[in-house]
This record gives structure tokens, sequence and C-alpha cells, in this order.
């Protein structure tokens, strides 16, 4: 990107035959500069998994397990789990967002020693916090559908362009010509035409 790092918009040129100038609003260039990974489906998975079992642990130490923090933590992460998993895999981001957050709800849920009060609290833990775990699912599912709906626009053109570019290159050549016939004698010098032979 050229010009001053002040700058709020880059301007640059758009192809046509007016040479209109278009302006890039700030948002787009801050979006530019994210990190953009691709991640397969179990990769999506592990990272909202681990991301929400970190922050879970982190609320838990530092806002005695606030409901409040975890739900708002748990948005971003189900967003940035749709924007990083590749388009072949982006059925399984509101598959993963809601293992995540029950994997994620585990430290906070406070539940007595042993296994079954364990299982209850989580159970407990999940059903006061499905506002959150329903508003993150639909986060990740409409920015998965956006991304596919972009994805399959995107193909398309390519595809339509690969056969504009197929149909100019297979254009229909001209006809070879056939090859002159020889004549006989045409290519004896001349001077030395065979005579015809007397009769005896």
């Amino acid at each position: 990107m050229q010009g001053a790092f002040g700058e709020s918009a880059t301007v640059y040129r758009a192809g046509g035959s007016g040479g209109r100038v278009r302006a890039v609003p700030p948002v787009l260039l801050a979006l530019r500069r994210f990190p953009n990974p691709r991640l397969t489906g179990i990769g999506a998975g592990l990272f909202a998994a681990l991301t929400m079992f970190v922050l879970a642990c982190l609320d838990r130490l530092l806002f005695d397990s606030s409901e409040l923090v975890y739900g708002l933590l748990f948005l971003p992460v189900s967003a940035l789990t749709a924007l990083w998993v590749r388009p072949a895999d982006l059925v399984t981001a509101p598959i993963s967002v809601p293992i995540a957050f029950a994997v994620g709800v585990f430290p906070i849920s406070g539940g007595s020693e042993g296994f079954g009060g364990q299982v209850m609290a989580l159970v407990t833990a999940l059903a006061v916090h499905a506002g959150w775990l329903y508003g993150g699912t639909l986060v990740a599912g409409l920015i998965a559908s956006v991304r596919k709906v972009l994805h399959m626009r995107a193909r398309q053109r390519y595809l339509l362009a690969q056969e504009r570019t197929g149909g100019a290159e297979k254009a229909p050549r001209p006809a070879p010509r056939e090859p002159k016939k020889k004549v006989a004698g045409a290519g004896a010098p001349a001077g030395r035409a065979e005579r015809p032979r007397a009769s005896r």
C-alpha cells in the first residue's frame, strides 16, 4: 500500500471507460491487515475449543466466573472460527462452535466434587447460557453462509472467464490449401523436351 500511514483512505483508479476513482473505506483497510489463516474443519474446532477453555479459565480467575463476560467473549470467537475456516469446510463452523462453548463452560460451571456433580453443573450451566450459545451459533452460521455464497459467485465468474478465454483460443482455422499437381514435362529444362520418335 502506497502513501503515508496517516491517510484515512486509499484512492485507486477503477477499470473502465470512465476511469472513475474510488476511495477504500478505512474499515476495509483495517480488515485487510488482519490475519487471514485458512483452517481445516478439525483445526477450526480445536481453535475454538482451546480458545474458549483458556478464556473461561481467565474468566474464573479474574471475573469470578462471570456469565456475561464468558458470553461476550464467545461471540467474537464464533465469528473468527467462521471467518478462518477454509471454504471447503464452512459447514463445520456452526457445528464446532457449540462444542467449543460446552468445553469452555466446564471450568466456570462450579460443580461439586464427583463425576455426577460435575455433569449436573455442566448441564445447568449450558441451560443458563443457552442465549449466548444460540447467539454465537447464529453468528457463525450467518458468516459461513455469506462466505459460501461469495465463494460460489467467485467460482462461477472464474468458470465463465475460462470459457471465454477457451473460446477465443479455439477459433476456427482456415482450411489448408491443396498442393498443386505437377504437370508432366514442366520440370524439364527448356530446349530438352522429348522429340517424338520416327516410325521405322
